[in-house]
């Protein structure tokens, strides 16, 4: 088994970034969903009520985060001065919105107000320690640091549908290569070069799978939602992918053996 491949997302529900490496830090991987965007009370918003969010382009220019909004133009994000209280799911904590511009544009764009905001290192997310024992951070991500999926259960989903998905649907940051099919539903931690990840929880999956990540529209016929649901249905939803955290510095590249471990920490 090896890393077949690697992802970031600045931007919470904004499309990721293709990468031969992630950093790692407290939160997960480095840079990740550390900005979010919101409407005018302070929730956040994704592609689940905003489905052409998959059209705004993201990538990375030392260090900093830009966005290209379709007809608008390209902006770089960055921390302005005024701060406020933003809702992800039952979280409410303190973020930083971002300087004029990128905003606006995308406000325009969506035709609707909205806000784009920066979480600070002094603004502690903690994850649900009903899964984790310890008391750790995430940034703004739905509520764990890592997604890992492995490629043969993709595989095996797309022999069922009639239109084959790539994985950009699911949102992984890792992806495991040499397993077979939803061999992930056993496993309990890895360790990939320094770093060991527990793979904490089944990742339930949601209406933001049947947005084409090339149009920014939701499929009228539910795929691949409703198929996995046909055979993929545990307690809490659909499942595809593992949630984990993370112990080491890393960092995690492309190619990189995964071995895993029989028992994870929080298990």
């Amino acid at each position: 088994m090896h890393v077949q491949s690697l992802y970031v997302y600045p931007v919470k529900s904004l499309p990721g970034i293709a990468v031969e490496q992630l950093a790692l830090d407290q939160f997960g991987p480095a840079g990740d969903r550390r900005w979010m965007i919101t409407d005018d009370y302070g929730n956040f918003i994704s592609q689940r009520s905003l489905p052409k969010l998959a059209k705004v382009r993201v990538r990375i220019e030392e260090s900093v985060v830009f966005i290209g909004v379709p007809g608008y133009g390209e902006f770089p994000l960055e921390p302005g001065r005024d701060t406020r209280n933003v809702m992800v799911w039952d979280d409410w904590l303190g973020a930083i919105s971002a300087k004029n511009g990128p905003a606006q544009a995308l406000s325009q764009f969506c035709s609707k107000p909205l806000d784009i905001v920066y979480m600070p290192n002094d603004s502690f997310r903690a994850i649900d320690r009903v899964w984790v024992k310890d008391r750790r951070r995430v940034g703004f991500a739905d509520g764990f640091p890592f997604l890992i999926v492995n490629q043969s259960s993709l595989d095996e989903l797309n022999e069922r549908l009639e239109i084959k998905i790539d994985m950009r649907r699911f949102r992984p940051n890792i992806v495991v290569s040499g397993a077979a099919p939803w061999a992930e539903d056993q496993w309990a931690a890895m360790t990939i070069g320094a770093a060991r990840f527990d793979l904490v929880k089944p990742c339930s999956r949601c209406v933001m799978t049947t947005v084409d990540p090339v149009t920014g529209s939701k499929a009228a016929d539910q795929q691949p939602l409703r198929t996995l649901g046909s055979y993929r249905m545990q307690i809490g939803g659909v499942i595809f992918g593992m949630n984990a955290i993370h112990e080491g510095s890393g960092p995690v590249t492309l190619g990189d053996a995964v071995r895993l471990d029989e028992m994870g920490k929080n298990q």
